[in-house]
C-alpha cells in the first residue's frame, strides 16, 4: 500500500464527508464503534491531555489559536481538525507539522485488520483513531481536538479533556442537528463532561440557556466570554488586528493584556478571546502559560482560507463562509475592512447547505457573480446555483470549474473591484490552487497531495 492507496482505502469506508448524511442518530453516529476500535488499538486517547472544541463557526480558528499558544509555551502539542484545505495530512499535526505520508500509510495498514472486523466503522472514526494513535506515539502532552460534526455523537467525544470549548453556535446542518438554536446547542453541548470546565464564546440567548442548563446538570463550571471574560477592539489593517482581553471575575488574570492576531474580521477577536479564556483555565489546572508566550502564539497563528487576502493588487480575498450566519459575518467584515469596495464574487457551495440564505447575504455586495463548483462530490451544480441566485434577486454567470471562474472574474474586475471567492472550504481550496497556478507561486500549505 502506498499513500494514494491508503487515502483511497479510508474513503472506501462509510464517508459522510463525501455524501449527504441521512440521519444524525446513535445508529448512524455511534460512539460504541470508535470506543471498540480505540480499545483494540490500546486506548491511545488516554495517553495525552486534551482540549475539545465544538461549535458552528470559528472552532477551527479557535483550536489553532489555542494550540499555537500552548506550543509556544514549550509543550509538545497536537492539533486535530477537519476537513482539510489542501492535503489530508493537515488534519493530524504534531508540533505544528503535518503527519508524514509514510506515517499515514503505516497507521492505515496497522488499523486495517481491526477495521475489517468492524465493517460499520466510518471514515471519520478511523481517521480519528489514526490521529490519536499518532499523538500517543509522538509523546504529545496536550492535543487540541476539533469536533467533526455536532458534538454529542461525534467520534472525538470519547475524550475526557482538560476543558471543553464551544464557539459560536448558529443554524447549520439543521436537517441533522435540529431546527432551533436550542436543539443545535444541545448537540454541541454534548461535549460538556461532568466536573470538567467549559468555555463558551458569546452566544445568542437560546443557545447559552441550553449550554447553561447542560453545565448545571453535569456540574461543569461554565466560563462565558462577555460575562466572565471581556475583550476590546483595537486598531486593525490588512495585516491583522489588535485587541485587549481581561478576566472580569476573580480579580483579573495574568493573561489580561494586549494582543495582536494576523487574522481579519472582528469575529476572529471573539474566537481569540475564547482561546485566551481557555488558556486561563489551562493555567488554573497547572499549565505554565505566561502572557508573553500567549502573545507570541496568537501573533504567529496561521489559519488559511478564512478572510484571507491572496493579493493586494488586484485584491483577491477568500473565505470559507459555509452557512447564512458566516456569510453575514463575512459581509459585515468586508464592509468594515473595505468600505465602498465593489466585489466580483466567485461562489460555490455544497448541495446540503442553506444556499439561499448565504446568497441573500452576499449577492447585494456583489457587482458580478460567477457560480461554479469545486472538485467535490457534494458540490451543487453551477446551473442550479444560478437558479438560486435568481431566486434571491440577482443574476449569475455559470462557469464549469474554478480555474475558469478565476480567469473570468479577473477579466470582469475594474480597479475599484475586489475578487471574493466563498461558499465552501472546497471552493476556497480550489481557488487558492488556481491562484497559485495563475501567479506561478506555489502555496506553502499545498505540498502535492
Amino acid at each position: 500500500m502506498d499513500y494514494v492507496e491508503a487515502i483511497a482505502y479510508l474513503h472506501s469506508l462509510t464517508d459522510y464527508e463525501t455524501k449527504r448524511v441521512r440521519r444524525y442518530t446513535p445508529e448512524a453516529f455511534n460512539l460504541g464503534r470508535i470506543e471498540r476500535l480505540l480499545e483494540a488499538a490500546g486506548n491511545p486517547h488516554r495517553d495525552f491531555r486534551s482540549v475539545h472544541v465544538a461549535g458552528t463557526k470559528g472552532k477551527g480558528s479557535t483550536a489553532a489559536m489555542i494550540e499555537a499558544c500552548v506550543r509556544e509555551a514549550g509543550y509538545r502539542t497536537a492539533l486535530y481538525t477537519s476537513p482539510h484545505l489542501h492535503t489530508f495530512r493537515e488534519r493530524i499535526r504534531v508540533g505544528g507539522e503535518k503527519i508524514g505520508r509514510g506515517e499515514v500509510v503505516a497507521l492505515v495498514q496497522e488499523l486495517r485488520p481491526l477495521v475489517e472486523r468492524m465493517p460499520e466503522l466510518t471514515t471519520f472514526e478511523v481517521i480519528t483513531a489514526m490521529g490519536f494513535l499518532h499523538f500517543a506515539r509522538a509523546d504529545v502532552e496536550v492535543a487540541v481536538v476539533e469536533v467533526g460534526l455536532g458534538g454529542r455523537l461525534d467520534a472525538t467525544n470519547v475524550l475526557s479533556p482538560e476543558v471543553a470549548v464551544i464557539t459560536s453556535i448558529s443554524l447549520d446542518h439543521t436537517y441533522l442537528l435540529g431546527d432551533t438554536l436550542g436543539e443545535i446547542a444541545g448537540e454541541k453541548g454534548g461535549i460538556i463532561k461532568t466536573g470538567i470546565p467549559t468555555v463558551s464564546a458569546p452566544q445568542r440567548a437560546e443557545a447559552i440557556q441550553t449550554l447553561e442548563a447542560i453545565s448545571l446538570r453535569r456540574d461543569s463550571r461554565l466560563v462565558e466570554v462577555c460575562r466572565d471574560w471581556d475583550y476590546d477592539v483595537g486598531p486593525a489593517d490588512n495585516e491583522g488586528q489588535s485587541f485587549s482581553v481581561r478576566r472580569i471575575s476573580n480579580g483579573g488574570s495574568p493573561l489580561d493584556g494586549e494582543y495582536w492576531i494576523p487574522l481579519l474580521g472582528r469575529h476572529q477577536l471573539e474566537n481569540a478571546a475564547t482561546a485566551v479564556a481557555t488558556l486561563g483555565i489551562l493555567r488554573d489546572t497547572g499549565f505554565d502559560l505566561p502572557l508573553e508566550t500567549v502573545e507570541r502564539g496568537l501573533r504567529g497563528v496561521q489559519w488559511p482560507g478564512r478572510m484571507e487576502i491572496l493579493s493586494q493588487d488586484p485584491l483577491v480575498l477568500v473565505d470559507c463562509a459555509h452557512n447564512p450566519y458566516s456569510a453575514r459575518t463575512l459581509r459585515d467584515a468586508l464592509e468594515e475592512w473595505f468600505p465602498d469596495r465593489g466585489w466580483v464574487m466567485v461562489f460555490g457551495a455544497s448541495a446540503d447547505k442553506d444556499i439561499a440564505g448565504m446568497l441573500k447575504a452576499l449577492v447585494p455586495i456583489s457587482e458580478y457573480t460567477i457560480v461554479t463548483r469545486a472538485d467535490h462530490p457534494r458540490a451543487m451544480a453551477p446551473i442550479e446555483l444560478a437558479d438560486v441566485v435568481a431566486d434571491v434577486g440577482g443574476g449569475a454567470e455559470v462557469s464549469l470549474n474554478v480555474s475558469k471562474s478565476l480567469d473570468r472574474a479577473l477579466a470582469m474586475m475594474d480597479p475599484d473591484n475586489g475578487l471574493l471567492a466563498t461558499g465552501s472550504i472546497f471552493l476556497v481550496a480550489d481557488l487558492r490552487e488556481a491562484w497559485a497556478r495563475h501567479t506561478g507561486c506555489p502555496l506553502p500549505e499545498n505540498d502535492g497531495d
